[in-house]
């Protein structure tokens, strides 16, 4: 069954889901619990993020000060993923962003923006992706971190990352 909490779309989905004995409509306190979640096998999380800083933790409900969203369980299904038996989750976002006044900015940061609320702790992230590759975070030391999410950073702002890695002391004055 493909169980759910809300749906929000099109007409043809809602004509899709109506009646549908493949879909099942559930309170959140049954679809969204981690130890729910963690008795299904290979469960695969998959959540989108508006920054994921040098060390792995997860923005997704905020830009800035400004809110743009919920958790929508982002963590209870980040921890339910990793617990069930062969689970993975992935935290996926494009390297870049354009703002308000055309300037594109890096999604992987140094630091969050000022007022960017975390969602998802870096001691829970497991795989983080961008259009330049994927990484596992789980387990690996702050410089594993930072040198793992530097490289599917844009290449534009790579050495940028890199020179605030070394000056937060994230990593080695020698790493390039």
């Amino acid at each position: 069954k493909m169980v759910f909490t809300f749906a929000g779309g099109s007409d043809r989905q809602y004509r899709f889901i109506h009646n549908h004995p493949a879909m099942e409509s559930k309170p959140v306190d049954q679809t969204n619990l981690p130890h729910q979640i963690m008795a299904n096998d290979r469960v695969v999380s998959v959540n989108s993020a508006t920054q994921v800083d040098l060390q792995g933790q997860a923005a997704s409900e905020t830009a800035g000060r400004r809110h743009i969203s919920g958790t929508g369980g982002q963590l209870q299904f980040v921890r339910g993923a990793y617990a069930s038996r062969g689970g993975k989750s992935f935290i996926c976002l494009s390297s870049t962003r354009v703002g308000r006044d055309g300037t594109v900015e890096s999604r992987i940061v140094a630091d969050l923006t000022p007022g960017n609320i975390v969602t998802t702790p870096r001691t829970d992230i497991m795989y983080v992706a961008t259009e330049y590759g994927v990484v596992n975070l789980k387990g690996r030391t702050v410089p594993e971190r930072a040198r793992a999410l530097i490289s599917i950073a844009h290449p534009d702002f790579r050495e940028e990352l890199s020179r605030k890695a070394r000056e937060y002391a994230l990593l080695p004055r020698s790493f390039a």
